[in-house]
């Protein structure tokens, strides 16, 4: 049996066949190259039949599709909801998918912070793990959990958006649109740190030779590697505060395990132990002595083999 995952991103779309047990037999990947509203849809759709027709004409028919979306997917209408892809408010991707696949290919759709976690547990760093938390921190802070082998969704299915933790007081209006665990601990949060310490003075050894507004995340850990006291302690104050998200998910779920991805972990893997201790100081002591905190095994496919995990569930038994 094989089935289609398909990872929509704010600027790529990725496809890939999924054998049973969870290998990769064939893969794609296409930029959006600016699409937006119906256009984005409308490469979904094109790029995954000419992959299931290529599967066919392999002799190997597909037998069900899961697809990840950035956002939030609204299973009671089989909308999405992605503020990165302009004209994706109340998106009918469900519909839209059955109209042009046929009704006859099963299919789920889940957002894809919940595709990181699935994946993960399916083939990750998470495997067979029935409570367990993906938390990603790339542009944006997410997470997805499961909780006695199901997704936690929430009433509205926006369930997961811990960037807006309320680690931090007082309140600032900048936390408005993003959060303030996102304000302080994203890759852009990172960014802003840096700046504000910058324009209050601090004194770097690294970072002050180039231009505020061109730094990126990407400098502040290398700044940091070259001992730059004004990364440092960006980094410092972001270890905080991402050992403060971890004791919060650790004391509501007790989960066995907590994986960290997107495109800061990377370079701050190399964080997990100091990550691992401040949550020891503010965590529920027993859970915090029983769960593993680590890194995705899968990286950026994390969301991809969540969706050929859904796939499969849509597929049911051979």
């Amino acid at each position: 049996m094989a089935v289609i995952g398909v990872d929509l991103g704010g600027t790529k779309l990725a496809l890939a066949v999924f054998s049973e047990d969870g290998r990769i037999l064939r893969r794609h990947a296409v930029r959006l190259d600016g699409r937006t509203g119906a256009e984005v849809g409308g490469s979904i759709t094109a790029e995954t039949l000419a992959l299931r027709e290529a599967c066919v004409r392999e002799g190997t028919p597909v037998r069900g599709l899961g697809v990840a979306v950035p956002g939030i997917y609204r299973d009671g209408t089989g909308t999405v909801w992605a503020p990165n892809i302009p004209g994706w408010e109340d998106y009918p991707l469900r519909d839209e998918l059955r109209s042009a696949l046929g009704a006859d290919l099963p299919l789920r759709i889940d957002s894809d912070r919940a595709c990181c976690i699935l994946g993960e547990t399916w083939q990750g760093s998470a495997r067979g793990s029935r409570n367990a938390a993906f938390v990603t921190v790339g542009t944006g802070i997410g997470a997805g959990i499961l909780a006695e082998g199901r997704v936690l969704r929430g009433h509205g299915d926006a369930a997961g958006a811990i960037g807006w933790l309320a680690l931090e007081g007082p309140y600032r209006p900048g936390y408005a649109p993003v959060g303030c665990f996102e304000y302080h601990a994203s890759g852009p949060g990172l960014v802003r740190a840096v700046r504000e310490r910058l324009s209050g003075g601090a004194a770097s050894t690294v970072l002050g030779s180039k231009p505020a507004a061109e730094i990126t995340t990407a400098d502040v850990f290398a700044a940091a590697e070259a001992g730059d006291p004004v990364a440092v302690s960006a980094l410092d104050d972001a270890v905080a505060f991402w050992g403060r998200a971890v004791a919060n998910l650790v004391s509501l779920f007790n989960p066995e395990r907590i994986v960290f991805g997107g495109g800061v972990f990377g370079p701050a893997a190399r964080f997990l132990d100091r990550i691992q201790e401040e949550a020891r100081r503010w965590a529920q002591p027993v859970s915090i002595r029983q769960v593993t905190i680590t890194v995705t095994s899968l990286g950026a496919d994390a969301g991809l083999y969540g969706a050929g995990w859904l796939a499969l569930e849509a597929a049911g038994p051979t």
